[in-house]
């Protein structure tokens, strides 16, 4: 008879599993893929995944060792699951080991046993309105959370709760005695009216009769709508239809700043269970969710990218919003792209896949073409709202004021004169991007990064954006002593001083990373600017998407420039995706809207299109651009990239690399480089790059999975870090 032998995946950068005997004790019947395991692992033990039950190994007899513990009586991820890891790990070619066991929630992947359930959220029922307003006089701290709870939209997490009152959970208790108000598990609304659908548009009523078409089957498709088009209608109108199957749906979004506001509007309008997932989450909090939807017990799972590799059971719709993100692609260690994988995961799911955007990424505008994907079009804003109108501002020889000009300027005072709002976008944080000295031209430079530092005025700082160093403000210039330190370019900060003193009777309201750094604290600021509590918006990218300003009717864009030009041919893709997104903010009600963009270049062919056109006529010809320079998605490629300390090891292991690469290829895949890395120097290590390309992906991956286990045996591996990123968005 065969030992029984356990392939376990351990966290270690090896490409491969590891072979146990089981456990002493333990009977073979009660193992399945799945349940975790302490094993032996060197001097220690470590928490291993189980993914395989065979009676063959490689492995010596006498260097088996036996588990040590089975910690699970039940699989926390069934074989499915496990196999969609698994094929996630052999495309993105890394350690499957890191992969499988990342998809497990922090405590878990140290062997600690799962948390209890718990309530995590308190919910508003139906308040009789006549007891409500008794209640102020009989019981004025429950009338306060009663009220404070309506504000937050009927659904908070008993976090928020209790940092903002400390001492009143009795008085939650009270409501929840009346029946007023309930715990639960996950973002829901329980016996809540539902918030009422609104009527469909004929093209919104077209995409959700084709995709609801095929529910019990694999189907991609692009929601390709105008900003404003009501394309979040239509993910609902299709999850209603999902759930009523007794099926379930994941939503995924690029910024956990779309998640808050998000959360409610299905919480309200589906009426379900919904599991939210993003790292702004506590580890207790991340794992009570991921247990919501790994059990079924949330029927909605919302989250950031890394969501897309939670455990559901009967998945039956997959909705990635904004698909052109690139914060859809991690940039760390596992370097997959969500909105990929989220394809892979319906088509194992056998279920739709919709991916929404007004500004498609050229891969995927591509795949529509190509009927890969098929094609749904909203070319109209809901409610009859009409496109705003697009104006460029020829800044060259003028006088800005704070990096405004006179016509930016004026059109400001006049909206803000009309009562409506106003927003000025700049994709730049801090109060200005370098600080000089006018005595000897010293530059805040980053002394780890080729980079400058940026100036904080705010926190008396300069901080770089790059690797996090930072240093107080100097009150004098540090190489020659003059007092002559000025701030050159413009940030989000100078941006609100400036403007603060141009219009003090209006209100201001900054939204950057950091103004928005405390948990809730987003949230808050964009609860303000929806009441009517300012008239102007100030604000980086966080402010482009996803965010409806029913009174906003201007939208400044500061500085377009810097996206025109680039090492990246990615760059002007990202640029029009951008402005769009910004510009799509303004009259999305019934006024109509304007959008200002400033710029030194008013005759760039980007700005053209995109002004006298559209996004798609600016897509067609990048795509033609992109075919004949035979670049993504006309091929496919793979980056590697490597850092040391010393500035030339890097590129010794990469032309090494290299070598071995062109032997392996045989002429089928392009190896270009090594190169240095646009930004040579980061965190006090010095980067270099190879770029592979092929003009078919099955050579592409052919090729890196032999040479990527070999890359560790390269007589310079040791000296370096080194990374390989399969379908890079950056080459930076």
């Amino acid at each position: 008879m065969n030992t029984l032998i356990l392939r376990l995946a351990l966290p270690a950068p090896v490409f491969g599993l590891f072979d146990y005997l089981p456990p002493p004790g333990v009977d073979p019947a009660l193992l399945r893929p799945g349940q975790r395991l302490m094993v032996p692992f060197g001097p220690s033990e470590r928490c291993g995944l189980l993914v395989k039950l065979t009676g063959e190994t490689g492995v010596p007899a006498s260097r088996l060792k036996a588990a040590r513990q089975l910690l699970d009586e039940q699989p926390l991820l069934d074989e499915t699951h496990l196999d969609f890891l698994a094929w996630a790990a052999a495309y993105y070619h890394h350690p499957p080991g890191e992969v499988l066991m990342s998809a497990l929630p922090v405590r878990l992947r140290k062997g600690k046993s799962p948390l209890k359930p718990r309530p995590s959220h308190a919910f508003l029922r139906q308040v009789p309105e006549d007891e409500a307003r008794a209640l102020k006089k009989r019981a004025p701290r429950q009338a306060e959370v009663l009220a404070w709870m309506q504000g937050q939209g009927g659904c908070i997490r008993l976090e928020d709760f209790r940092r903002r009152f400390p001492s009143g959970r009795s008085a939650l208790n009270a409501l929840c005695a009346k029946g007023w108000a309930a715990l639960g598990l996950g973002e829901s609304a329980p016996a809540r009216a539902q918030t009422p659908p609104h009527d469909l548009e004929p093209e919104q009523q077209a995409a959700v009769t084709a995709v609801t078409a095929g529910l019990d089957e694999y189907g991609a498709f692009l929601l390709d709508g105008v900003t404003g088009s009501g394309k979040t209608e239509v993910y609902f109108h299709i999850a209603e239809q999902v759930l009523a199957r007794g099926c379930s749906v994941l939503l995924l979004v690029p910024e956990i700043s779309l998640t808050p506001q998000l959360v409610r509007r299905v919480a309200a309008r589906l009426a379900v269970t919904v599991a939210v997932m993003h790292s702004g989450l506590s580890a207790g909090e991340r794992e009570q969710a991921w247990q919501l939807a790994r059990t079924g017990r949330a029927q909605l799972v919302l989250g950031t990218r890394s969501a897309v590799f939670t455990p559901m059971p009967r998945l039956g719709l997959v909705l990635v919003d904004e698909e052109h993100d690139a914060s859809y692609k991690q940039q760390e260690g596992f370097r997959y792209s969500a909105r990929d994988l989220a394809l892979v995961r319906a088509r194992r799911a056998a279920c739709p896949v919709v991916l929404g955007s007004a500004t498609p990424s050229l891969e995927s505008l591509k795949n529509a073409m190509d009927g890969r994907y098929r094609w749904l079009r909203l070319t109209r804003r809901a409610g009859g709202a009409k496109a705003p109108a697009m104006q460029v501002l020829d800044v060259r020889n003028q006088r800005l004021a704070g990096g405004m000009s006179p016509p930016a300027l004026q059109a400001l005072e006049q909206t803000l004169g009309r009562g409506e709002q106003a927003m000025v976008f700049l994709n730049r944080r801090g109060y200005a991007p370098v600080l000089s000295c006018y005595g000897c031209g010293w530059l805040s430079d980053c002394p780890r990064c080729d980079a400058r530092q940026t100036l904080h005025r705010g926190q008396g700082k300069l901080i770089c954006h790059h690797c996090g160093s930072e240093r107080l403000l100097p009150k004098i210039c540090p190489s020659c002593g003059s007092v002559e330190l000025h701030p050159l370019g413009q940030g989000t900060e100078q941006l609100e001083e400036g403007l603060s003193r141009r219009f003090p009777d209006y209100p201001l309201v900054r939204i950057d990373r950091d103004a928005a750094s405390r948990k809730g604290s987003l949230d808050r600021l964009l609860a303000r600017v929806k009441q009517g509590g300012a008239g102007l918006l100030v604000g980086t990218q966080m402010l482009a998407k996803g965010h409806h300003f029913p009174n906003l009717t201007l939208v400044v864009v500061v500085d377009v420039d810097s996206g025109l030009f680039s090492a990246d041919f990615r760059s002007a893709e990202r640029m029009a995706q951008l402005i769009i997104q910004v510009a799509g903010r303004a009259g999305r009600a019934e006024l109509p809207g304007q959008v200002l963009l400033q710029t030194r270049f008013p005759q760039h062919p980007l700005l053209r299109s995109l002004v006298e056109q559209d996004y798609n006529a600016f897509a067609r010809q990048a795509l033609k651009e992109r075919e004949m320079a035979a670049l993504p998605p006309y091929s496919s490629q793979a980056l590697i990239r490597a850092s040391a300390r010393r500035p030339d090891t890097a590129e010794d292991f990469l032309q090494q690399a290299a070598e071995l690469a062109g032997q392996l290829a045989q002429g089928r895949v392009l190896v270009w480089g090594p190169v240095p890395a646009p930004m040579q120097k980061r965190a006090g290590r010095h980067r270099a790059q190879l770029l592979l390309q092929a003009g078919r992906r099955p050579e592409l991956q052919h090729l890196l999975g032999a040479l990527v286990p070999a890359l560790s045996s390269l007589p310079d591996a040791g000296r370096v870090r080194f990374s390989v990123d399969v379908d890079p968005v950056d080459l930076y």
